[in-house]
């Protein structure tokens, strides 16, 4: 850590960090519906920028339309067992059996990745507390995420995936996809978000995400980086302790468990 750039802000994702992952819903259905461990969410990754899940995080689509293509193109079986193939092959790991049927109720879907991304990760935010109440250090959410429909309440935000106030009221600034019209890992995200934290070096700035893609996007502008595991957060504290040897965070660290 010799000669590094003092750190002055840390910016978190939100689902997979500060909440858990949406992916643990995603694999629960998946083994509820006997599909391969990854197989939606390779469908869902392999749709790009056109995907339903990547134009609702935009703002390109309501809640309910999204309900409707997102169960059509995970139900896309041509296309989703294509992209399995491709991801087997790359990962370099032996395909099992594809699906042969396969009818996914995007809106059960959502529900059950929620469902999981509505369970705070409290190590986390007691970090985030620490670091708030250092008075040392801006912290802010660089999250993908949707606009619920007006007139939802509180409760239906969370069951439904919008960040509630007590989660955006641990940052100085909540960064939304959904507001900005762009989204991780696209470098602009990135670029208008250090732009508004006012930064001076991106070096000066540590990112946690749990998502490689995004990570390595972040990478590129010079931003420092962790992974925060989905199941175990503890060897991503052990990592940010070193990036500010001056605030004390080994209980913290210790009350991290699987």
């Amino acid at each position: 850590m010799a000669n590094r750039v003092p750190i002055t802000t840390v910016i978190f994702d939100i689902g997979g960090v500060v909440v858990k992952s949406p992916l643990l819903g995603i694999n629960k259905f998946e083994k509820t519906h006997g599909l391969p461990h990854d197989y939606l969410n390779v469908a869902i990754t392999a749709r790009g920028s056109g995907g339903a899940f990547q134009r609702l995080e935009v703002g390109d689509l309501e809640l309910s339309e999204f309900y409707a293509q997102f169960g059509k193109q995970m139900s896309d079986l041509d296309f989703n067992n294509a992209a399995y193939v491709r991801f087997c092959s790359k990962s370099k790991r032996s395909c099992p059996p594809l699906p042969s049927s396969l009818r996914v109720d995007g809106k059960q879907l959502w529900k059950q990745m929620m469902s999981e991304a509505s369970t705070h990760n409290l190590p986390i935010i007691k970090l985030i507390k620490r670091l708030r109440e250092s008075g040392k250090y801006r912290v802010a959410a660089l999250t993908n995420n949707f606009q619920l429909p007006a007139g939802k309440a509180e409760g239906d935000q969370e069951a439904l995936g919008s960040a509630p106030m007590e989660i955006k009221n641990l940052f100085h600034e909540f960064i939304e996809s959904s507001q900005v019209g762009l989204r991780k890992p696209d470098p602009k995200f990135f670029e208008y978000a250090l732009d508004l934290l006012e930064v001076r070096s991106p070096k000066e700035v540590v990112f946690l995400d749990d998502l490689g893609i995004n990570l390595k996007a972040a990478e590129k502008l010079g931003i420092n980086t962790i992974k925060v595991g989905i199941y175990d957060v503890k060897p991503a504290l052990e990592n940010f302790q070193k990036y500010v040897p001056d605030i004390e965070l080994s209980d913290i660290i210790n009350s991290a468990k699987l």
